[in-house]
């Protein structure tokens, strides 16, 4: 097995940076649209179920690898194989997971930088006003201007190199040691002053509230992906942070503590978002328009709403910094084993590749806006640079990752690996060990071919 020297150095930073690594930027508005668009309660138990029987399974599978191969994706599954005589062109699923995540932490790092730019930029000049013109102005300025948005780019990257060239437990457990108290303290005060200010009636309605016309097979699969999606399963980031965990850690009281707080986190965003979405009577399926153009829109015609608005565009940060770091370090620790490199030489390859990467997101949105790579092809005709890395990486490459990582674990890895890991029972261990080889493969074929035929 591969040595790994660098350690959590307990259960409690092992959850917190886990944590971090799921909770994102659409966990803000994403998963509270999603459930309040599909049936409220309907699709809250869709969504339970599909954690129980794949999301689940799939990151305690990917935790044994982890912690019983000690490496990045790759050399844990290479170990693993090889201990149980598999064939070695298992790791190649390794491999995938570190490409995926590396091609979306290019385009994360500038939609995070949006997200640090309208923090300071609010901060010093505070909102634009009540004028939906004016506010919308803002954003069409800063996304016409690339060199602001590589500006912001080149030091959401550097922050989270910063963090991660300081190692496991000096750099990335104490950053979720500030940064997910700070998103949760951020993510209350908002909640408070939102239903405070906004219609907290409509917001429970839209989001608990069942609808049994959506007790169907599409809601059960759109929410199956969103669950498989937003726990981040299938890149080999659960793998390698179960390499830093000592045996004294318990691998299921982190899946569960971790996958149990990325849901009430969500939720939580909830309170803290569409309350003043519904005061005001806005669209909570706008997106990225939501956030930086009509809720500021929203801010600036209420008490202290400049200060919230800078609460929330620094809860945002907080959300996509926390992911940033694991994606890097999912990165950096391929290279340090592959290549030998000590960690400051992989963070700043890892990192300034990602971010020269990152500059055809950026041009995507300005010089290139009009440019339809495939238009040619007849095939996302509509797509632009950006649009097309986001559905490669989420609709094929993730899912293809996770696929691949739930057949080792069910069918190639030993059976005892999952026994003496995650220290079950042989009733456990068969269970799991069903739900890898037939439930989660199945949950997600289904899961993406909804995606990608229905548009879900």
């Amino acid at each position: 097995m591969t040595a790994q020297p660098e350690k959590w150095s307990g259960r409690i930073g092992f959850i917190l940076a886990t944590i971090g690594s799921a909770v994102g930027i659409g966990s803000i508005w994403k998963f509270p649209y999603e459930v309040g668009a599909n049936g409220g309660s309907t699709f809250v138990l869709f969504y339970v179920l599909g954690l129980v029987l794949v999301v689940v399974p799939l990151m305690l599978a990917e935790f044994a690898i982890g912690r019983r191969g000690g490496a990045d994706p790759s050399g844990s599954i290479a170990a693993v194989a090889q201990a149980a005589g598999s064939s070695p062109r298992w790791a190649a699923a390794g491999v995938l997971g570190v490409l995926t995540g590396y091609l979306i932490l290019s385009f994360y790092s500038v939609i995070g930088g949006w997200t640090l730019g309208y923090a300071v930029e609010t901060a010093l000049y505070g909102l634009p006003g009540a004028d939906p013109q004016a506010v919308a102005a803002r954003f069409d300025a800063f996304l016409a201007s690339p060199w602001q948005m590589l500006g912001w780019h080149a030091l959401f990257m550097a922050v989270s190199a910063v963090v991660v060239v300081r190692g496991v437990e000096k750099g990335i457990e104490t950053a979720a040691k500030v940064l997910m108290p700070l998103l949760v303290v951020l993510m209350l005060l908002l909640a408070a002053w939102s239903i405070a200010e906004g219609d907290l009636a409509a917001t429970l309605r839209f989001l608990l509230e069942p609808d049994l016309r959506h007790l169907n097979a599409r809601t059960a699969l759109e929410a199956l992906g969103l669950g498989f999606f937003s726990i981040g399963v299938g890149l080999g980031m659960m793998i390698t942070y179960a390499a830093y965990s000592g045996a004294e850690i318990s691998l299921r009281q982190v899946a569960v503590a971790s996958v149990a707080a990325d849901t009430v986190i969500s939720l939580l965003a909830g309170l803290a978002v569409f309350p003043i979405v519904f005061a005001h009577g806005l669209d909570p399926a706008s997106g990225p328009g939501l956030v930086f153009v009509t809720l500021p829109l929203a801010f600036a015609g209420m008490p202290f709403g400049a200060t919230a608005a800078i609460a929330f565009f620094l809860l945002l940060c907080v959300a996509a910094l926390a992911s940033a770091i694991s994606l890097l370090e999912l990165v950096v620790s391929l290279l340090m084993r592959r290549m030998k490199w000590r960690r400051k030489p992989a963070v700043a390859i890892a990192a300034s590749t990602c971010f020269l990467a990152g500059i055809a997101t950026v041009l995507s949105f300005n010089a290139w806006a009009d440019w339809r790579p495939l238009a040619s092809l007849g095939i996302a005709s509509s797509a632009t640079l950006f649009d097309l890395l986001d559905e490669l990486t989420s609709n094929l490459m993730l899912p293809l990752g996770g696929l691949a990582i739930a057949l080792f674990a069910g069918w190639a890895a030993p059976q005892p690996m999952l026994v003496e890991e995650l220290r079950l029972g042989p009733t456990g261990a068969r269970a799991l060990r069903f739900a890898l080889r037939y439930v989660a493969p199945l949950g997600i074929v289904a899961a993406t071919l909804s995606t990608m035929l229905l548009g879900g």
